[in-house]
């Protein structure tokens, strides 16, 4: 995590699902399941329409 805080996981979460931390709210994906590991979530970048 950006802060190192503890991020609370759900029993069913999947892979590619967005959290928010609750600490810095920094968008984090889940990246594996089992053992699950989250990274920084990729920006989303404006396609302005192309």
């Amino acid at each position: 995590m950006e802060c190192g805080a503890d991020v609370t996981l759900h029993d069913d979460i999947e892979v590619g699902e967005i959290l928010d931390c609750d600490t810095c709210g920094a968008e984090l994906e889940v990246v594996e399941v089992s053992p699950p590991v989250l990274a920084r979530a990729p920006e989303l970048e404006e396609d302005w329409g192309e």
